[in-house]
C-alpha cells in the first residue's frame, strides 16, 4: 500500500527538513511503519537510528522523538536502519532493504560526484533529477514490509536519560557531564581536553 501519512505530514516534514529527496521519504515510511506498529507518537516512544542521514528528521518529526527528550537515540554505525520501542514493552528493528534502490546507487553516485566536481552536464544534472524523482516515488509506494526488512526485538528499550552531575574539566575550566569526563594523570578532563593529551601517534 502507497504511503499512508498525510499530505500534511509530509509537507511539514518536507518544511523542517528544508528540501524533499529519496532519504528523507526513507526515514517517513520509517517512521509511518513506527506508528502504524506501535501507536501514535508520545514520550514513550522510543527511536534508536544508526544513521544520521536526511530520513532522521522525518522521524523527528513524525514520532515526536528527539535527542533533548532522550527519545531519539543515534548510534553511528552507517546503517540504514531504525529501531522502534514503546517504553514498557519490546519493539522491532526496520533495515531498507537493499533491492529497493533497484541498482540506482551506482550511478547516482557517480552523478552525484560530478555535481560535486562541477563537472556536470547539464544532460547529467537532469539525470540525476530524474533518478531521484523515481526514486522519491518508488520509496512512497512500496508496501513497508517490501522497503524494510523487520525483525521483532526481544529487549527493552534504552532506559530513559537521567540527569547527571558535573563536573570543571580541569584543563578548560568548561562544567562537563560526569559520565563524559575521563581521568588523565590524576585530572579530570572533558573528552575535548583529554584527546588533545592522550595523543598516541
Amino acid at each position: 500500500m502507497p504511503c499512508a501519512l498525510s499530505p500534511e505530514q509530509i509537507h511539514a516534514t518536507v518544511a523542517f527538513h528544508g528540501h524533499e529527496c529519496p532519504g528523507l521519504i526513507i526515514g517517513i515510511r520509517a517512521a509511518e511503519l513506527a506508528l502504524r506498529e506501535l501507536g501514535p507518537a508520545g514520550p514513550d516512544l522510543v527511536a534508536v537510528v544508526e544513521t544520521d542521514m536526511c530520513g532522521v528528521d522525518a522521524i523527528m518529526v513524525l514520532t515526536n522523538c528527539t535527542v533533548g527528550k532522550g527519545n531519539l537515540l543515534h548510534r553511528d554505525y552507517g546503517k540504514m536502519a531504525f529501531s522502534f520501542y514503546r517504553r514498557g514493552s519490546s519493539g522491532f528493528r526496520a533495515v531498507l532493504r537493499p533491492e529497493t534502490r533497484v541498482d540506482m546507487d551506482r550511478e547516482m553516485g557517480e552523478l552525484m560526484g560530478k555535481e560535486a566536481a562541477n563537472t556536470a552536464t547539464e544532460k547529467d544534472s537532469k539525470r540525476l533529477v530524474h533518478l531521484r524523482e523515481e526514486l522519491k516515488r518508488r520509496f512512497l509506494d512500496l508496501e513497508l514490509e517490501d522497503m524494510f526488512s523487520i525483525t521483532r526485538l526481544e529487549s527493552r528499550p534504552p532506559r530513559p536519560a537521567r540527569v547527571l552531575s558535573s563536573l570543571v574539566c580541569e584543563d578548560c575550566g568548561e562544567k562537563t557531564m560526569e559520565s563524559r569526563t575521563r581521568r588523565f594523570q590524576g585530572k579530570t578532563l572533558c573528552i575535548p581536553c583529554f584527546e588533545a593529551v592522550e595523543q598516541k601517534v
